[in-house]
């Protein structure tokens, strides 16, 4: 029997080196812990310095939350990359553009994480924790799967009621070549959408 494909996420940002990192590796962390082989989390970047490591302020944050930054290279976005992917979490809007110009039908499966991570609260809040029976490990896979590829469109059907004060706060700042305040920004914008995407996972896994 053919094991089931796990959910492909792709986070994006500009150089894959400082954002996309630090969401990559504690995402695929923590969605590790709640079902081991249910996904699959890689990065890329619009403008990527192809080959190199996380930087080593990124590299610390994602050592203090759990995660683990080696054998880490940076990857140019491409269409072939986005092919097959389920989720495209993007670090700004801009980023989001540039993903769909790649590949327009895209379109609805990309969000900033930021947006995504404010989409599963408000599902959260008003369809509560729903758990899928599935039992054996396979069924589980194969049920986590599924509501991971229906649930862009549930999010996207709440978008209206998870705007941002600002569209700003879509974004998350981008501290290359910049001081050690910028990453300390790009983490307190950061971890709490990693938090609400992996809460989310959690609370909806099959059991």
């Amino acid at each position: 029997m053919e094991s089931p494909a796990p959910v492909r996420i792709l986070t994006v940002c500009t150089g894959n080196i400082c954002r996309s990192p630090v969401a990559e590796r504690l995402l695929q962390a923590g969605l590790d812990q709640v079902l081991p082989g249910g996904f699959e989390v890689r990065s890329a970047g619009t403008r990527a310095l192809v080959g190199d490591p996380v930087q080593p302020l990124s590299a610390d944050i994602i050592r203090t939350f759990g995660g683990t930054a080696e054998g880490f290279a940076a990857r140019q976005l491409s269409a072939k990359i986005l092919r097959n992917v389920d989720l495209v979490l993007t670090m700004t809007s801009g980023h989001r553009g540039e993903v769909l110009q790649l590949d327009a039908s895209l379109l609805k499966r990309t969000f900033t994480i930021r947006e995504f991570a404010r989409m599963l609260d408000v599902l959260e809040e008003r369809e509560g924790q729903a758990p899928q029976g599935a039992g054996l490990n396979g069924e589980r896979l194969a049920a986590n799967t599924k509501l991971w590829r229906k649930l862009p469109a549930r999010a996207a059907s709440v978008r209206h009621l998870a705007l941002a004060p600002d569209a700003a706060d879509n974004d998350v700042v981008d501290p290359y070549r910049r001081s050690a305040d910028y990453y300390r920004q790009m983490e307190d914008e950061l971890a709490p959408a990693i938090i609400s995407v992996l809460r989310f996972a959690r609370l909806n896994a099959p059991s």
